[in-house]
C-alpha cells in the first residue's frame, strides 16, 4: 500500500431516502465524488443487520447484509418491482435522521413485494437466484431460518424458543421449511438483491480507483444465527446460556472493566475443525471489501474470559488464543483465492487500541498488519505517547483523527482543558482555529500509510453529529445522517484531496492481489 487517504462514512448515513441511507444513487454519487477529488479509500462500518439499538457490531447474522440498505429505485429499474410499488415502499419521514423502526418496516415490505413479483420474473433470473442461493448455502439457509423464527417467536432469544427449534431438531426445521416457505423466500430474495446492489457499487468503486475498507467485530452476538447454528464453537451451557462471556479487564477508565455479553470461542473446537468457521467468516467479508479492519485484534493472542453469570468483568482471566495458526491458514487461503494485497500481505487492519502487550504486537508484526493510531488520544502530555505522529515507528499504520466511537474533532476540541489545547497547538505548529482540519493535516503529514477522517470532521460538525458513544444505549447512537446532498460536499472533499496531495497521498493508494 502506498500513501493513501480516505473518509469514514457508513451508508446508513447517506442522504436522499427516508428512513435510512441505501446502496443506491447517493452511494454512487459518493464514490464518484471521492474519485473526482483524489480520495482513494471509503471506510465503512459492518454491513451486517443491526441489533435492537441500531448497532452493526452486535448483529443477529454476521454474514448477511443489512436489509435497511436495499434501494427501491434500483429494484424498480432492474424490473424486480413495478413503478406502482414505489409509493408504498418509500415511506414519509425525515431523510436527515435514521429511523430504525421505519427502516425495519420498509425492509419487510420490500421483501414481501419481491416475493409477490417473483413468479413473473423471467426464467434466467430465477435460475440466477437459485445458483446464487446454492453458492451461499453455508450461511444463507440458517440466516433465513433464524430471521423468520425470530419473528414467529416475538423477538425472544433463540435459547428461549421451544426446545426442538433451539436445538435445531431436523423434524422441526423441515416443518419450518414447509410452513414458512414464502417468508424464507422473502429473506433470501432480500439478501440476493442486496448482494447484487453491493457488487455493482463495489465494481463502480474499483473502476473509479476507490477501494473499500470494511469492519468485522471479533465476537458475534449471543442471540445470532451464527451461535444458534454453530453452538458447539462457543462457550455455552447446555441450556444455551453463557458459560464464559467476553469483555476487557478493569483499567484506568473503568474500575469494573467492560462486559460485552457475547460468548467467547471454544478454541479447541475451532482447532479440531481446522478453523473452517473462522476462515469462511473472514473470506465472506474479504469478498465484500478490499481491506478489513479486525476489531479487538488483541483477542487473537489472548482474550479476557468472564464467568457467564457475572455482572462485571472483574473476575475474568486471560486465556490464550490461536491467532498465529489462524492467520497463517487465512494467508494460505487468501493466496489461493487471489485476495492478498499486491505486496503479498493479508488485507487486514489490526484494531490494536488500548493496552497492547508485546505478544500482541509480535502477532501483528509477524503478518505485517497495519495497526491503528487515533490522534484524539495523543495529547495527554506524555512525550512518549504512542499516538503522537512523531512516535510512529515506520509506515505500517492507519491514522484517524477519530472514529465512529469518538467525539467529533470539533466536539473533542471543546472538551479539552487549556493544557491539552496548548499541546495540540504545539503539535500542529500554529494557533488552532479549525481543530478538525488542523488535526487532519497532522494525520496526513504523518508516516502512516493510510490516513482516514470521519466525514463529520471534514464538515466541522460538533457532537450533535457524533455517531456512537460506547457503553451506552442513548437514543442518538447510530442515528446520524447527512442533512445535505452528496453534491454539496464537493467543497470539503476538494479541499481534502488538495491537502492530501501535498503530502503525497492520492487515489491509487490501495491495490489488490
Amino acid at each position: 500500500m502506498t500513501r493513501a487517504c480516505g473518509v469514514l462514512l457508513h451508508p446508513t448515513a447517506l442522504p436522499g431516502t427516508a428512513p435510512c441511507g441505501t446502496l443506491g444513487a447517493a452511494a454512487r454519487d459518493w464514490i464518484a465524488l471521492l474519485a473526482r477529488e483524489g480520495v482513494g479509500v471509503w471506510q465503512l462500518l459492518p454491513l451486517a443487520p443491526t441489533d435492537g439499538t441500531g448497532s452493526p457490531y452486535s448483529s443477529p447474522s454476521g454474514s448477511a447484509l443489512n436489509p435497511w440498505l436495499i434501494d427501491v429505485d434500483d429494484l424498480i429499474a432492474d424490473g424486480l418491482l413495478l413503478p406502482a410499488d414505489r409509493q408504498a415502499l418509500q415511506p414519509e419521514g425525515d431523510p436527515g435522521r435514521l429511523d430504525p423502526a421505519a427502516a425495519s418496516r420498509r425492509a419487510a415490505a420490500v421483501g414481501a413485494a419481491l416475493r409477490q413479483r417473483w413468479p413473473a420474473q423471467p426464467a434466467e433470473r430465477r435460475q440466477a437466484f437459485e445458483s446464487w442461493r446454492q453458492r451461499q448455502r453455508g450461511w444463507l439457509v440458517d440466516h433465513c431460518r433464524f430471521m423468520v423464527l425470530r419473528r414467529l417467536q416475538d423477538g425472544r432469544p433463540w435459547w428461549e424458543w421451544p426446545g426442538s427449534l433451539a436445538q435445531r431438531q431436523g423434524r422441526a426445521l423441515r416443518a419450518l421449511e414447509d410452513s414458512q416457505a414464502p417468508a424464507l423466500l422473502e429473506e433470501a430474495l432480500l439478501q440476493w438483491q442486496l448482494q447484487l446492489q453491493w457488487d455493482r457499487l463495489r465494481g463502480l468503486a474499483h473502476r473509479s480507483g476507490v477501494r473499500l475498507v470494511g469492519d468485522l467485530p471479533f465476537y458475534v452476538a449471543h442471540d445470532s444465527a451464527d451461535v444458534w447454528s454453530h453452538r458447539g464453537l462457543f462457550s455455552l451451557r447446555l441450556d444455551g446460556s453463557l458459560e464464559l462471556q467476553s469483555g476487557v479487564p478493569p483499567d484506568y477508565f473503568s474500575a469494573t472493566g467492560q462486559l460485552w455479553g457475547t460468548p467467547v470461542y471454544r478454541w479447541s473446537r475451532h482447532w479440531l475443525g481446522a478453523f473452517r468457521w473462522w476462515l469462511d467468516r473472514l473470506e465472506r467479508q474479504l469478498e465484500l471489501f478490499d481491506l478489513l479492519r479486525l476489531d479487538h485484534f488483541r483477542a487473537l493472542e489472548a482474550y479476557w474470559a468472564v464467568p457467564g453469570s457475572d455482572a462485571t468483568a472483574e473476575n475474568g482471566r486471560w486465556k490464550p488464543s490461536p491467532g498465529g495458526p489462524l492467520l497463517a491458514l487465512l494467508q494460505r487461503r487468501c493466496r489461493r483465492r487471489g485476495l492478498l494485497l499486491a505486496d503479498g500481505r493479508l488485507p487486514l487492519i489490526a484494531e490494536d487500541l488500548g493496552v497492547i502487550t508485546p505478544p500482541v504486537e509480535a502477532l501483528r508484526d509477524r503478518f505485517a498488519l497495519p495497526g491503528m493510531k487515533i490522534l484524539q488520544f495523543a495529547f495527554d502530555g506524555n512525550e512518549d505517547n504512542p499516538y503522537l505522529p512523531a512516535n510512529y515507528s515506520g509506515s505500517r499504520w492507519v491514522v484517524y483523527t477519530g472514529t465512529h466511537d469518538n467525539a467529533t474533532s470539533q466536539g473533542w476540541w471543546h472538551s479539552l482543558d487549556d493544557g491539552a489545547r496548548q499541546r495540540v497547538a504545539m503539535a500542529v505548529g500554529a494557533e488552532v482555529r479549525a481543530p478538525a482540519w488542523q488535526l487532519l493535516e497532522l494525520a496526513l503529514s504523518s508516516s502512516a500509510e493510510l490516513a482516514v477522517v470521519p466525514l463529520q470532521d471534514l464538515l466541522e460538525l460538533g457532537d450533535e453529529a457524533r455517531f456512537n458513544t460506547p457503553g451506552t444505549t442513548i437514543e442518538g447512537n447510530w442515528r446520524w445522517r447527512l442533512d445535505r446532498s452528496v453534491d454539496s460536499l464537493a467543497g470539503p472533499l476538494q479541499g481534502y484531496g488538495a491537502m492530501a496531495s501535498r503530502f503525497g497521498r492520492g487515489a491509487a493508494g490501495l491495490s489488490g492481489g
